[in-house]
């Protein structure tokens, strides 16, 4: 993901079904709620080396480039402008082998809203168990008004609540990636292999994107039985067979940032004086013996100094 003068790059993936999405010279370009502009299209050139977005409040002059893709290449490609109004001209400028180049004709975003809507609701049953799952993995933002929608079930309506309006085309996002496209009558189907396959939770924004947030897994914590806190809050380092080893142990604070490091420890029981990091709270190491990783774990020095 590449942030450049307002625009989100984006790769999108082939595992998404994606839609109207232009072949080149021909591009899409779509507003997707306030300040959102998607620009996409699909590449059949054999050879493309350099894909410019261009901007301009004028559909003939006036186009400066807002972001060039670092992946010319991709079959399909896009990007999602941070623009201040939907009333500018979009084109490209496409540089092919040999140093041939064209630009697009220039086009203003149309609004999705605007899209014919699919007749049939989105129906389905869903075993009970997937039913419960959903009922924390499924959340909604921002309820969309009286846009035309296509009505979803979630798999909690089995428990009374409410049915989602979607519109009738939903992007799919991973943080600030967009991964592609899905019809309404496709998203249940891809909900519930999400809940399924994955513990990930689903966001549903606006009824025209679903946001995917990766399940992070808590840490446990378990004490080291190498470097560890002392009853004084000292760190204990005990390391068997030390004189024959090659043992090195890396400190960091909380945020990964290498404070100090002990190398070539050939004692087998040391104390390391708690004033050494300053201050209490978390702390990560990491001890090897030569250039493998035997243990990364953490340990805690309390408040006493």
């Amino acid at each position: 993901m590449h942030k450049i003068a307002g625009l989100l790059f984006i790769a999108v993936s082939c595992t998404v079904v994606l839609h109207a999405q232009d072949t080149l010279p021909r591009f899409s370009a779509a507003a997707r709620g306030p300040g959102k502009i998607l620009i996409s299209w699909h590449n059949n050139y054999p050879v493309v080396t350099q894909i410019s977005i261009q901007r301009s409040t004028d559909s003939l002059k006036n186009f400066s480039t807002l972001l060039t893709v670092p992946d010319p290449k991709l079959p399909a490609n896009g990007a999602v402008d941070k623009a201040p109004h939907p009333n500018f001209y979009y084109r490209l400028f496409v540089v092919l082998d040999n140093g041939k180049y064209l630009f697009t004709p220039s086009r203003r975003p149309h609004s999705v809203t605007a899209e014919t809507t699919t007749t049939a609701a989105v129906t389905g049953t869903i075993d009970e168990t997937l039913a419960g799952t959903a009922r924390n993995r499924v959340l909604v933002v921002s309820p969309p008004g009286n846009r035309t929608r296509t009505s979803i079930n979630l798999p909690s309506t089995i428990h009374g609540l409410p049915e989602i309006p979607i519109s009738n085309t939903v992007s799919i996002r991973k943080g600030d990636s967009i991964l592609g496209q899905l019809s309404g009558a496709a998203v249940q189907s891809f909900r519930d292999s999400i809940l399924r396959r994955t513990k990930d939770t689903l966001v549903f924004i606006d009824g025209d994107t679903m946001l995917i947030k990766p399940f992070v897994p808590k840490e446990v914590y378990k004490t080291s039985v190498y470097v560890f806190t002392g009853k004084l809050g000292n760190i204990h380092i005990a390391l068997p067979e030390a004189a024959k080893k090659h043992y090195t142990v890396k400190f960091f604070d909380e945020n990964s940032k290498l404070l100090f490091e002990l190398a070539e420890i050939k004692d087998p029981s040391l104390i390391l004086d708690k004033t050494n990091f300053h201050h209490s709270g978390w702390f990560r190491f990491e001890l090897y013996d030569g250039d493998q990783l035997k243990e990364k774990n953490k340990l805690f020095i309390p408040k006493e100094f």
